[in-house]
C-alpha cells in the first residue's frame, strides 16, 4: 500500500472505532432521560434504578468515547493538512462551535447530573439530562453539518486558493445534511434500544429477581428502537434524491466495497425494522415472558452497530476520490512529507489504542451488565444517609 492508501486506511479504522462509541451515546443519553422523568413525575422507585443502572452504562461509554474523538481531531494536523490550508475557514467553522458550545455544555451538564445526585432539586437534575441529551443531539448536527459539507460544499466559493464562506444558511440547509441528520438520529436510537433490549433479555432469559426492573427496561428499548428503527430506514432512503443530485457515481458499481456494504446495511435495517417495529412492539406485553425470544433478542443486540459502520464507510468511500467533492482530491488534501514509515506506524499505534478502549469499554459495560442494577454505584448516597448494609455488600461484590 501506498502512502495514501495508509493514511485512508488509518482515517477509516479510527473514523469506525469512534462511531461505534458515538452512536451508543447519542441512543443511550434520551433513554435515561425518559426513566428519569417517568421516576420524578411517577415517583416509581423502580424507574430510579433504572436510571441509575442504564445511566452508569451510558457514562461508561461517554468518557472512553472522548479519548477516540481526541485521536479523530489530531489526525486532521498530521495527516490532512490539506484540508485546514484549503477549506479550514469554512469546515473548521461547525467544527469550533461544536467544541466550544455543544460539547463543553454537554461535559458540563454531565457533570452536573453525576455529582448531582440528592445535591440538586429533583427537576433540576432532571433538567441536567435533558440539557446533556440535547446538546449531545447539537454536537451531532454540527458534525454532520460538517460531514455534509465535504459530501457537497454549499455556501462556499473559491477565492485565492481556497474556499471561503459566503452563505452560513445554505450550509445549514444542505440536502446532504437535511436527510443524514435524522438517519443518523435514528440509528442512534435504534442501538440504543437495541442494547437495552438485549441486557434485558439476558437477565429475564436467566429468570434473575429483578424482574419487574428489566421487564419495564425491556419495554421502553423496544419503544425506542422501533422508533428508531423506522426513523432510519425511512430517511435512509430519502436520502437517493440528494446523493443522486450530487453525487451521482456513487452508487454506480464502481466501488465493490461500497455496493457491498451499502447493500449489507440495506438489509440489516429492513430485517430489525422489520422484526422490532411489526414483531416485538404488538407483542410488547407478553414479551417479558417469552422466554424462547429473549436468545433471538440477544443476538440481535450488534447488529445496529454492524450496519452503522457500513453506512458510515458508504457514505465516505464512496466520496473517492474527492475529500470535498468537487473541490479537493483525497491526494491534495493529504499532509506532505509523510512517509509510508510513519504512517504505518501512527496506524498501528492508533488502532491499538482505540481497539484497546473499545474492548475496555464492551468488558465495562457487559460486566455493568452481567451484576445488575443491585451493583449500580452511580447515584448511590454516601456516608450517614448512604445505602444499607446488604446494598453496601452488593456494592463491593
Amino acid at each position: 500500500m501506498d502512502v495514501l492508501d495508509l493514511a485512508r486506511l488509518q482515517f477509516a479504522v479510527t473514523g469506525s472505532l469512534h462511531f461505534l462509541f458515538v452512536v451508543l451515546t447519542l441512543g443511550l443519553a434520551p433513554l435515561v432521560a425518559i426513566m428519569q422523568t417517568l421516576w420524578t413525575f411517577r415517583g416509581n422507585p423502580v424507574h430510579e434504578r433504572m436510571t441509575r443502572f442504564w445511566g452508569q452504562i451510558y457514562v461508561i461509554n461517554y468518557a472512553l468515547g472522548i479519548m477516540t474523538g481526541l485521536v479523530m481531531e489530531f489526525q486532521f494536523g498530521l495527516s490532512w493538512s490539506g484540508l485546514s490550508h484549503y477549506a479550514g475557514d469554512v469546515f473548521g467553522a461547525p467544527l469550533a462551535i461544536e467544541t466550544l458550545g455543544a460539547f463543553f455544555l454537554e461535559s458540563t451538564f454531565l457533570g452536573l447530573w453525576i455529582f448531582g445526585w440528592h445535591r440538586l432539586p429533583p427537576k433540576l437534575h432532571l433538567a441536567c439530562i435533558w440539557i446533556v441529551t440535547l446538546t449531545a443531539y447539537a454536537s451531532a448536527f454540527w458534525i454532520m453539518a460538517a460531514n455534509a459539507f465535504l459530501q457537497n460544499p454549499a455556501g462556499a466559493v473559491e477565492r485565492g486558493g481556497h474556499l471561503e464562506l459566503v452563505d452560513f444558511g445554505a450550509m445549514l440547509t444542505n440536502p446532504m445534511l437535511v436527510f443524514a441528520l435524522p438517519h443518523v438520529i435514528g440509528a442512534a436510537l435504534l442501538t440504543g434500544g437495541c442494547v437495552v433490549m438485549g441486557a434485558s433479555a439476558y437477565h429475564l432469559f436467566r429468570r434473575t429477581a429483578e424482574r419487574e426492573f428489566f421487564t419495564k427496561s425491556l419495554r421502553l428499548g423496544v419503544v425506542v428502537a422501533a422508533i428508531g428503527a423506522m426513523v432510519a430506514v425511512g430517511f435512509g432512503f430519502a436520502q437517493f434524491g440528494p446523493v443522486g443530485e450530487f453525487q451521482p457515481g456513487k452508487f454506480d458499481g464502481g466501488a465493490p466495497l461500497v455496493m457491498a456494504g451499502f447493500g449489507f446495511m440495506i438489509l440489516i435495517g429492513e430485517l430489525l425494522q422489520l422484526f422490532i417495529a411489526f414483531f416485538l412492539l404488538p407483542v410488547i406485553y407478553w414479551l417479558p415472558r417469552w422466554r424462547w425470544v429473549h436468545p433471538i433478542v440477544m443476538l440481535i443486540t450488534p447488529l445496529p452497530f454492524v450496519a452503522a459502520i457500513l453506512g458510515w464507510l458508504a457514505r465516505e468511500v464512496g466520496r473517492q476520490p474527492w475529500l470535498i467533492y468537487g473541490k479537493l482530491t483525497v491526494a491534495d488534501a493529504m499532509s506532505p512529507g509523510l512517509t509510508s514509515g510513519t504512517i504505518t506506524l501512527s496506524l498501528v499505534a492508533f488502532t491499538a489504542v482505540l481497539g484497546l478502549l473499545a474492548v475496555v469499554d464492551y468488558l465495562l459495560i457487559a460486566r455493568t451488565v452481567r451484576r445488575g442494577p443491585a451493583a449500580a454505584t452511580l447515584g448511590v448516597p454516601s456516608g450517614p444517609g448512604g445505602p444499607a448494609p446488604e446494598r453496601a455488600t452488593a456494592l463491593s461484590l
